[in-house]
């Protein structure tokens, strides 16, 4: 498989070994220096671009794939919010591909899995209130984390108390400085955001009641199982069409 790169940073070059050791090409490596390369040949003749970037910069990268016909895979979060309705026009109706998702880990596919389980058994004890607290290294720009937020919406969906989900407060260690945040109410699920040297990704759930607290939680230990998650999307979207998810990937 052809395999372009969008965003050639740590995670793009942890992407790159594994397609290779897979047996695939990279034809293509955009990023912040060269991106008149989204106009060559080498571009153009991916199967798949795989794209890891930044809020600001995802949707105008999916753009230009979908010019090229090009079909994306991508991890970028912090876009929805302002182009989901039309990304997701852009796959429905005009032909185009995008397999995102919040985290490619297999460990983060199969905790979603947990959660969402677990939000169908604690709709029936009300006595239990949810929140969640994310935390990731000091690089990361949005908060909550895209995963914070995918695993929020899941819980809103099942637990009728719980009306939406509010950012909680935001912490960064090293220097002490927090936000506070957003105002907040019973019917809200919280999600507090810590932002700690260089920690690739913990997420808890912590469901709390006046005799106990029922936890769970994933730890990712590097990027490499994001990594490894991405390509595996990648080999699958190849031969798939329209708006793709892990939930079209696993079959939990």
């Amino acid at each position: 498989m052809k395999i372009a790169l969008i965003g050639y940073g740590k995670m793009g070059h942890m992407i790159e070994q594994i397609a290779l050791s897979r047996g695939h090409e990279i034809v293509c490596k955009i990023d912040i220096d060269n991106p008149e390369d989204f106009d060559s040949p080498a571009f153009a003749s991916a199967d798949v671009a795989i794209e890891f970037t930044n809020p600001t910069a995802a949707y105008g990268n999916y753009l230009k794939a979908f010019s090229h016909g090009v079909k994306v895979v991508s991890g970028s979060t912090g876009w929805m919010k302002d182009h989901r309705e039309d990304v997701e026009r852009l796959c429905r109706e005009e032909g185009n591909t995008l397999f995102w998702a919040s985290n490619f880990s297999i460990g983060v596919a199969i905790f979603q899995a947990v959660n969402r389980y677990l939000a169908n058994i604690m709709n029936g004890f009300t006595q239990y209130d949810v929140c969640m607290q994310e935390t990731h290294h000091v690089h990361k720009l949005d908060a909550p984390s895209g995963t914070a937020i995918t695993l929020a919406e899941e819980i809103v969906e099942r637990i009728d108390r719980k009306k939406d989900w509010k950012r909680g407060v935001t912490v960064w260690t090293e220097d002490g400085h927090e936000d506070e945040g957003e105002q907040t109410t019973k019917e809200d699920l919280v999600i507090n955001c810590v932002r700690d040297g260089e920690v690739p990704g913990i997420h808890a759930i912590m469901y709390d009641s006046e005799a106990d607290m029922i936890t769970i939680e994933h730890s990712a230990h590097s990027r490499q199982g994001f990594a490894l998650g991405a390509v595996l999307a990648a080999e699958y979207t190849k031969d798939h069409q329209g708006l793709l998810s892990t939930n079209d990937l696993f079959k939990f």
